[in-house]
């Protein structure tokens, strides 16, 4: 079996072009076993790998980052596993509020509906071309 990888090897084993990893690569890259893994995806319900037509859990960068947040949680800074979940919940509200505000949150010049129907138009607009 090789080695896990260190702290400072997993940032450029992440691409950021890549859109999904399997279990095997999650496994090195976090130096998780993989029955860790879908133990850890039983219980934190934010870990949802994709399983396509083979049934193959296919996680994204997301749940990358996700579970280097819990490894850290647990092992470094010693949480539970319930404490983890609180602290994961806890900060998942965090971001949550603070996307919230950033979204409201006024132009200098008091336009933020404007700017807001400006974003839905071009949120729009790219939904077409992905369509």
């Amino acid at each position: 079996m090789a080695r896990p990888l260190k702290s400072h090897e997993i940032e450029s084993h992440i691409s950021h072009e890549r859109l999904y990893y399997r279990i095997g690569e999650v496994s090195r890259i976090t130096g998780l076993k993989p029955h860790v893994l879908r133990y850890w995806e039983s219980e934190f319900k934010v870990i949802k790998p994709h399983k396509g037509g083979s049934l193959q859990r296919l996680y994204r960068r997301k749940d990358l980052d996700l579970i280097l947040k819990i490894k850290k949680l647990l092992y470094e800074d010693g949480f539970t596993i319930a404490g983890a979940k609180r602290k994961i919940r806890d900060l998942e509200r965090l971001e949550n509020k603070q996307m919230k505000l950033r979204l409201v949150e006024k132009e200098p010049n008091g336009k933020s509906h404007e700017f807001l129907a400006a974003l839905r138009e071009e949120l729009r607009g790219i939904r077409k071309m992905l369509e």
